[in-house]
């Protein structure tokens, strides 16, 4: 039982920090990135990006479960 509580409680703190960081990112990183990076490089770039991104990850997750794994 005291390894689960364990688990529990760093799952948790690892949560905790990650809403720190989110928190972070939504005032600091987002406001940055849209009065400097997108501008200079263009909003449909980036859009183009994540959804190529997308898209890959996509094909290579079906490759990955249609081909199997290997004997």
């Amino acid at each position: 039982m005291g390894d689960r509580i364990k688990m529990i409680g760093t799952f948790a703190l690892l949560g905790f920090f990650a809403g720190i960081v989110a928190n972070a990112t939504w005032k600091y990183v987002i406001p940055w990135l849209s009065s400097v990076v997108f501008p200079t490089l263009g909003l449909e770039w980036i859009f183009s990006g994540i959804a190529g991104a997308f898209i890959t990850l996509g094909l290579v997750t079906a490759w990955a479960y249609i081909s199997g794994p290997s004997d």
